[in-house]
């Protein structure tokens, strides 16, 4: 008797063991191309991607004709390990991989001219420096929550549209633009020139966010948590606003900053 429960068992605990082990496997990505003709293709068709990590020390010949395909090109370059490579994938890589991005990036002048001409009074976030993945992800959340048109980003130095984002923004990052610029300051000032007041929210300024007009048409500047704004956008901002706090800490996470300010905006705007 006991014999034949023990039998009954074995195929559901091997069951069991088995989908822990299938748990366990790396699981295919789709965020990633990689081998050197496989990514010399998508650079040569021009396909969008975060960034290409290149192998230290990569062969000599596959390194030149990577480079000859790169020329003229503003690819993101970075040189890591052997072990950094094998640990996306179990593939041969050949010392190269691409990150691709999960959604499109866009241009913001476009757009902007676009709401201009059906009467729109836009709403753009814009992001300065902005590097960990996750703060980034709950930030395009919180932005599409609050009624933002699109989001801003600077080309190089910020987080950019990653799987992880994709998580952390709870797929927010499918539902709002997402618009890269190689010169922020310039983009910044197309958005002045084209009637958004520019809001720099840094802890440096006198004004309270209560007592900041954040109706209408407005482009709202958060910067890092290490460094703040730059402060040549601060200089060419309409305006700068500061939290108030009564704690001992005086700075916030940037994603509970970013919550807070883009909710005074919907405030102001629902009291009239």
């Amino acid at each position: 008797m006991e014999d034949k429960q023990y039998n009954n068992e074995r195929p559901a605990r091997r069951e069991h063991k088995e989908s822990k082990e299938r748990s366990y496997q790396r699981k295919e990505r789709t965020d990633i191309i990689f081998g050197v003709h496989s990514v010399l293709e998508a650079i040569h068709a021009g396909r969008e991607l975060n960034k290409i990590l290149i192998q230290k020390g990569i062969n000599k010949t596959l390194f030149e004709e990577l480079r000859a395909a790169l020329a003229g090109k503003n690819y993101f370059l970075q040189y890591v390990p052997n072990q950094k490579l094998d640990s996306l994938t179990d593939g041969n890589h050949q010392g190269v991989i691409a990150m691709v991005p999960p959604i499109s990036y866009q241009e913001i002048e476009p757009l902007v001219d676009q709401w201009l001409e059906e009467g729109k009074k836009p709403s753009v976030l814009v992001l300065d420096r902005i590097t960990d993945v996750r703060n980034f992800g709950a930030i395009i959340r919180s932005a599409e929550c609050m009624g933002i048109d699109a989001v801003l980003i600077p080309s190089k130095g910020s987080a950019l549209a990653t799987s992880d984002a994709m998580k952390a923004s709870a797929g927010a990052l499918n539902r709002i633009p997402i618009c890269k610029t190689e010169q922020l300051k310039q983009s910044l000032f197309y958005l002045q020139q084209s009637g958004l007041r520019i809001v720099a929210c840094t802890e440096k300024a006198l004004v309270p966010l209560h007592e900041t007009n954040l109706r209408g048409s407005v482009a709202i500047i958060m910067g890092s948590e290490e460094s703040g704004i730059t402060q040549d956008l601060i200089n060419l901002a309409d305006i700068s606003c500061k939290i108030p706090m009564k704690g001992a800490i005086s700075s916030l996470n940037v994603g509970v900053a970013t919550g807070m300010v883009l909710y005074e905006k919907v405030r102001q705007e629902l009291v009239g």
